[in-house]
């Protein structure tokens, strides 16, 4: 079975989300992941499905708006932007909602985290595949620093245990974790891949797929022999492609990329 393969409308900020979704087209992708945030178009099912039936790309997930920056969108309360996540991602046939483990500071929603996944996925038939995270580094002075989490319990969504997983290979590249080995211990949960690369360095880079020190090949190779039934998603970072022809030269090469280490035949 072939692993459909789609593009991020996050891979194309600052444009907007349309651009993702021409860019897929003219590109060959199989359909989009929508990142909800402050782009008016990403908070507006009726515009995506217009988007999506002009430019006949579907789209196969909805990133839940959970970063810092869109505390407020939809709602500041977490519990309702999630419910509206699952929700637009049912009015729009998509079959998985992405989202970060809560924060610290959200003691609520991270106490209740677990069983309102559970009870959102029970209702709705979508997946709900939480995402791996990475810690920052704080200043101490004196060329000292720490790494700290800001998130609830941990940045390894195994440590809680849920029924679907997204594997970030820009997030496991940020926090030292062997992105192989993590992949082993989300399992069967594992339905949701954001291919991407990183160099090692504390921050998420999200790279090209090969342009880092990721086992960005095994990842997508091993998918591929072990019958993998769910969706890979390039979420790459062009804001520093000197305009949109670098952009889709940047946005083709992880196309191909991906489809080379996801072809069965390519994978033996």
């Amino acid at each position: 079975m072939t692993i459909p393969v789609g593009l991020s409308t996050a891979s194309v900020w600052p444009q907007p989300a349309g651009a993702a979704f021409e860019l897929a087209a003219e590109l060959g992708y199989d359909g989009v992941e929508v990142m909800v945030w402050a782009d008016p178009t990403s908070q507006d099912v009726r515009a995506l499905e217009r988007l999506s039936q002009r430019t006949g790309v579907p789209v196969l997930a909805v990133h839940a708006p959970c970063l810092l920056i869109t505390q407020r969108v939809w709602s500041p309360d977490p519990v309702e932007r999630l419910r509206r996540s699952v929700e637009a991602a049912g009015d729009l046939d998509a079959r998985t909602v992405v989202v970060h483990p809560p924060f610290r500071w959200q003691r609520r929603y991270a106490d209740g985290f677990a069983d309102l996944v559970e009870s959102l996925e029970d209702s709705s038939g979508v997946d709900v595949a939480v995402e791996n995270m990475f810690p920052v580094r704080r200043a101490l002075g004196r060329g000292r620093s720490v790494q700290v989490t800001a998130f609830a319990p941990s940045i390894d969504p195994t440590d809680v245990g849920h029924r679907h997983y997204t594997l970030d290979l820009s997030h496991t590249a940020a926090a030292g974790v062997d992105a192989v080995e993590l992949a082993k211990r989300m399992g069967d949960g594992l339905t949701h891949i954001h291919l991407a690369d990183g160099s090692g360095a504390a921050k998420d880079e999200h790279m090209v797929p090969g342009h880092g020190s990721q086992p960005c090949a095994t990842v997508c190779e091993n998918l591929a022999r072990g019958g993998f039934s769910g969706q890979v998603v390039l979420e790459i970072n062009t804001r520093r492609a000197k305009g949109a022809a670098e952009r889709s030269r940047m946005l083709a090469e992880s196309l191909l990329f991906a489809r080379l280490h996801l072809d069965w035949q390519a994978a033996r």
